[in-house]
């Protein structure tokens, strides 16, 4: 954030932030990952990382409240996709408990703030 605590670019966003953390985390978590799944569950658990953050940036570009809560909604959707590759990887042996936990809590704490900006730049009378 700026100096004087004014939102200038997403890149102030505490959520961006974080989600850019977040993204940090799934590459390494599938750092270890079998060099087989390069183009499998590796490519598919950073690919819905890395959009998360995009999709915040994204949106915040955009001209209209609504479009910038579309793209809310769609960091949303890759963050869903985030957790259940990430819980796939933990189910068929790829990564372990340890390993797959901090990334759900930081998932999870994304989640809270995504759906949070939402509440607050939704258009009154918008349905959730």
């Amino acid at each position: 954030m700026s100096d004087d605590g004014a939102i200038r670019s997403y890149r102030d966003l505490r959520v961006w932030n974080e989600a850019m953390e977040l993204a940090a985390a799934c590459y390494g978590l599938t750092h270890a990952f079998p060099r087989e799944e390069a183009f499998g569950m590796t490519s598919q658990i950073r690919r819905a990382g890395a959009s998360v953050p995009a999709n915040i940036a994204e949106g915040y570009g955009r001209e209209s409240a609504g479009s910038y809560t579309q793209f809310l909604r769609n960091a949303q959707g890759s963050l869903k996709e985030l957790e259940t590759h990430v819980l796939l990887a933990l189910k068929v042996g790829l990564a372990s408990q340890d390993a797959v936990t901090p990334v759900l809590e930081r998932a999870e704490t994304v989640g809270k703030m995504l759906r949070g900006l939402i509440r607050s730049v939704q258009p009154t009378g918008a349905s959730s």
